[in-house]
């Protein structure tokens, strides 16, 4: 009975470390730019704040048409209503209507890659709900 107790809580224990492992992704691969991108880097200026220039890009460009009520007719959104994988698609494809129309044509290339750096990062199911940091 003993042997069997502690093999479910090893079972357990290397599950939730398998879990922790996976939660909040520290790289991410870019399929417009075919590099690895670091969003761990504390050296770098946007990664180091709690927003960065990621977030701020969110906020400042893709909010002003995807906020809720909006008169724009855009879909709300926030940083949670994709996938990690999802944000990847989004940008790597340009399939979306404010790409597809210019709307990106505002912000460079690197303020894209930034924007979804910050996307991916704090997508849903991304973050580890017990993680501190």
């Amino acid at each position: 009975m003993k042997i069997k107790v502690m093999a479910v809580l090893l079972l357990l224990t290397s599950l939730t470390f398998v879990s922790l492992a996976t939660a909040s992704p520290k790289h991410r691969y870019d399929y417009t730019s075919k590099s690895c991108r670091d969003l761990t880097n504390p050296q770098l200026e946007w990664a180091s704040r709690p927003w960065g220039e990621g977030g701020k890009l969110f906020r400042e460009v893709c909010k002003k048409c995807h906020s809720r009520d909006n008169s724009e007719g855009a879909k709300f959104l926030h940083v949670e209503s994709k996938t990690s994988k999802g944000w990847n698609r989004v940008f790597a494809q340009h399939k979306v209507k404010c790409a597809k129309d210019g709307q990106w044509e505002s912000m460079t290339l690197d303020q894209q890659l930034k924007l979804n750096d910050y996307l991916y990062r704090f997508a849903a199911y991304s973050q580890d709900k017990n993680d501190s940091a």
